[in-house]
């Protein structure tokens, strides 16, 4: 009798044993299914809030000839804003412009001010750590801005030591001039003419930049002493749209459409109107990089 009342014993224990390992399972798997379907939401929410406003803010600077500048009728255009502008409308939204300086872009971006940064913003692995890119729609290179008469005294990157260099303070332009012993003298969000000036009148000596909006910044001011270095090529750059790193629909709509604009020619040609050369394909010509520099 004894023995009849153990094994019923153990077998209630085992049951009730194996019934609260189910229980352990089956709330796992409902935890990891809820996990599944916020992480889901999170990746569409921003996309379905834009949706629903119907409306995709973009912040930019409207100081960059040839990516963001204000023609001569007051109007905001350059190659960075009409993408933005044609993404906008293949999208079936409108799009919204919020004017600031580079040192906000990212900040604004990750506290939902704006949507997306739109300004010539380069995608390094640090930025990708934090913000979500879109496949790029310009590649470029680095050069740097100096006096004609003398080249500022720059033959070589090593040459920046030294030197005086203007620039944005978040911009990766000037982490390079630091990076190479340069003091950067920061501008906010002041017109291409201010830094140009300055490199002009000897109150700075260079400016480290991309090669296309440094090409026509000093293209729009003839009269300064100033032109790209003739030798000095480096730190290829590709450049795409700045989101949220969670938004993944988003991120996925922008890259769509970006395809979209690649394969029918809309990228070329926005290109090419606003630089006089094809910024979309990659340069032909190898172009240095830059050890040890941490971007």
């Amino acid at each position: 009798m004894r023995k009849l009342l153990l094994s019923f014993s153990l077998v209630t224990v085992i049951s009730l044993l194996v019934a609260c390992g189910e229980g352990d399972e089956n709330q796992t798997a409902s935890d990891a299914i809820d996990n599944t379907n916020a992480t889901e939401e999170l990746k569409s929410e921003k996309w379905d809030e834009i949706q629903e406003k119907g409306e995709i803010v973009a912040g930019t600077s409207g100081t960059l000839i040839g990516a963001s500048t204000y023609d001569e009728n007051d109007n905001l255009t350059g190659y960075d804003v009409e993408i933005m502008k044609e993404i906008a409308e293949r999208l079936d939204l409108e799009v919204r412009f919020e004017i600031m300086g580079i040192d906000s872009m990212l900040p604004a971006v990750e506290s939902g001010r704006i949507d997306v940064a739109v300004n010539d913003i380069e995608a390094t692995d640090n930025r990708k750590k934090q913000f979500a890119f879109s496949e790029p729609y310009k590649y470029s290179y680095s050069t740097m801005v100096v006096r004609e008469d003398d080249n500022s005294g720059i033959e070589s990157l090593e040459d920046l030591e030294g030197k005086r260099a203007g620039g944005g303070a978040t911009t990766i332009y000037s982490q390079i001039a630091e990076h190479f012993g340069a003091e950067v003298v920061t501008y906010g969000n002041a017109p291409n003419e201010a830094y140009l000036r300055d490199v002009n009148n000897g109150n700075t000596d260079v400016i480290v930049n991309d090669y296309y909006l440094s090409k026509f910044g000093v293209g729009g001011f003839p009269e300064f002493d100033i032109h790209l270095h003739p030798d000095l090529k480096f730190h290829p750059t590709e450049q795409a749209v700045v989101m949220d790193l969670e938004a993944e629909t988003l991120q996925q709509k922008i890259n769509e459409t970006l395809a979209e604009m690649r394969e029918d020619g809309t990228l070329s040609e926005l290109a090419i109107e606003f630089y006089q050369e094809d910024a979309s394909q990659k340069p032909e010509e190898e172009i240095e990089e830059i050890e040890g520099l941490d971007l």
